[in-house]
């Protein structure tokens, strides 16, 4: 029986997750597929299988040729796995998401100031890697928030802010997703190694810090989300070390985005109730860094990212449909501004049973029934 590269990217990438990460979810991208998958994206690029299925070769138009909206006040943005070589703006249409957040921008080698989609340098930040998709996105109303980092860049040292050494050359990455692309959103994926790297998070939070500068001086909105492994309370120690380090830099964060899966505590969870206290454990520590805010505007900085159907973990720790209808409501009247999952790849139900697969959720549903569940809370609903 073959087995698929997404099956290989699996298993290699939790090989040995339990005894190193006991606690916090935990987004990854195996770096030990990367030249394989290299050679696949760069025959797909070629191919031009990055533009919408179906249609014609065309000369890339600009991202930034369509207003740059700013961020909604309440938005879902499901993560995609851009090695895949499926096309986003695609795959948005068909899932019905007017927004995703694209996973990952990485150096190609630790060290390095340059970062790729994927750390494959045949994937630069440019209008040839993602440019059609992404103005196509943005025609129809939505944007895409780049995000960098991940569990793989975060343990090998590729994370940009922990390869690069220089915050000039950081912010001068930052900017460039702004003026290639005309994103209005930046994320940050720090877990593993990463967030416990004291020199690269502070070296992350004065490039964001000076990119906000940046920003005002040209007449840009952009906003900066962090993405952290989180326990059912909120977030460890490192994590609020990591938002007080911001605080001190001048780097406004304007959403903390927690994984509310992968807790890898072995007891049996009810992934909806879970979400529930740990978004809650978040708010107040965010109250505790930001004492002269509001508790609503403290909601209004929270982000929530499920993983759909049976996580990496097992059975013990399914995020069921039933669970994704409670969420988006409980979302929606506790008035957070993101609302993401794990990955759009995953929103069908092909596999089931299977855990932690990178292609289906491993729970019975229809085809994008967890795009279609949340997308009322997009929509701004209030129940």
């Amino acid at each position: 029986m073959g087995v698929s590269l997404t099956a290989i990217r699996r298993a290699l990438s939790f090989l040995s997750l339990p005894a190193l990460f006991p606690v916090g979810a935990l987004m990854r991208r195996s770096v030990t597929l990367r030249a394989t998958l290299a050679a696949a994206v760069a025959t797909a690029v070629s191919a031009g299988l990055v533009m919408l299925a179906g249609a014609g070769a065309h000369a890339a138009t600009p991202a930034h040729a369509y207003p740059v909206r700013p961020m909604p006040e309440h938005v879902v943005a499901p993560y995609f796995e851009a090695w895949t070589g499926e096309s986003p703006a695609a795959l948005a249409a068909q899932s019905g998401n007017k927004y995703l957040t694209m996973a990952f921008l990485q150096t190609a080698a630790a060290g390095s100031c340059t970062a790729y989609w994927n750390g494959d340098a045949t994937q630069p930040i440019s209008q040839g890697a993602f440019g059609d998709d992404i103005a196509t996105i943005q025609a129809r109303g939505g944007n895409v928030i780049p995000s960098f980092g991940g569990y793989s860049a975060d343990t090998t040292g590729t994370e940009i802010a922990d390869s690069c050494t220089s915050v000039d050359a950081i912010a001068k990455v930052y900017e460039s997703l702004v003026t290639t692309y005309g994103v209005a959103r930046i994320d940050l994926d720090i877990e593993a190694d990463s967030i416990n790297n004291t020199a690269g998070i502070d070296r992350r939070n004065k490039a964001i810090a000076q990119v906000q500068r940046w920003a005002h001086h040209t007449g840009r909105n952009v906003q900066f989300s962090y993405t952290l492994p989180t326990t059912t309370t909120g977030l460890a120690p490192s994590g609020v070390a990591l938002l007080q380090n911001a605080v001190d830099n001048g780097a406004q964060v304007d959403v903390v985005n927690i994984m509310t899966f992968d807790y890898w505590d072995g007891a049996t969870h009810d992934m909806a109730a879970d979400t529930k206290t740990a978004a809650t454990g978040l708010h107040d520590q965010l109250a505790a860094l930001y004492p002269s805010q509001s508790s609503e505007r403290l909601w209004g900085r929270i982000g929530v990212t499920e993983m759909p159907g049976i996580d990496d973990f097992g059975p013990e720790e399914t995020f069921t449909t039933q669970d994704a209808v409670t969420v988006e409501k409980w979302a929606a009247s506790s008035g957070i501004d993101t609302l993401s999952f794990w990955a759009l790849q995953r929103d069908n139900g092909s596999c089931v049973g299977t855990k932690g697969a990178g292609a289906c959720s491993g729970v019975a549903q229809d085809t994008w029934y967890f795009s279609h569940t949340f997308a009322p809370f997009g929509r701004g609903r209030r129940d």
